[in-house]
């Protein structure tokens, strides 16, 4: 059924909104996949916070035209499914790569990160990103090293002061 303007206008307006805030973007060829296994991909990156959508190359790209997506736009050939982070970077890419070992019909095409294009074979080093708390507590553990090295250096000293005058006393003992 073919769209009428308003309702083109609608989707760009929607879609547009959506990339405003998003993080990430990964386009993939569907071809071959079977309505229930889109449905399952929906529900799996649902879980997970991200959009899907499967909109028309020439609306996306009037979506995507005035924001940082806009590299995307070579990679929109052919039928596509867009799959729209808007928390962390690698989620999305992580949900294909696990969603592609079980369907091989799905072949992701590129993926965008800001203004940043990164061709398919990046996805997963793009996966392997961490989320927000996993930079977080990794950070963290890097700030915490030197301290906590500091502290068993200036614990070890008290302790080997004792062991030396533990050792005297015995030896002042036996003689």
């Amino acid at each position: 059924m073919p769209l009428n303007l308003e309702d083109k206008k609608a989707i760009v307006a929607d879609l547009s909104a959506v990339m405003a805030d998003a993080v990430s973007t990964v386009v993939a060829d569907y071809r071959g996949l079977t309505v229930s296994e889109l449905t399952d991909l929906r529900t799996k990156a649902r879980e997970h916070g991200l959009f899907v959508r499967i909109v028309r190359n020439t609306l996306v790209r009037r979506a995507v035209a005035d924001t940082d997506f806009a590299c995307l736009d070579k990679a929109l050939v052919g039928p596509n499914i867009l799959v729209i982070s808007q928390d962390a970077p690698g989620v999305g890419a992580r949900v294909l790569k696990d969603f592609m070992k079980d369907h091989d019909a799905l072949e992701v095409r590129a993926i965008a990160i800001g203004s940043d294009y990164y061709a398919a074979d990046s996805l997963a080093a793009v996966a392997s990103l961490p989320t927000y708390d996993e930079a977080i507590a990794q950070l963290m553990s890097v700030m915490k090293a030197p301290v906590a090295k500091f502290v068993r250096t200036t614990n070890d000293i008290p302790g080997r002061i004792v062991r030396v005058i533990s050792n005297v006393a015995d030896q002042k003992k036996e003689g």
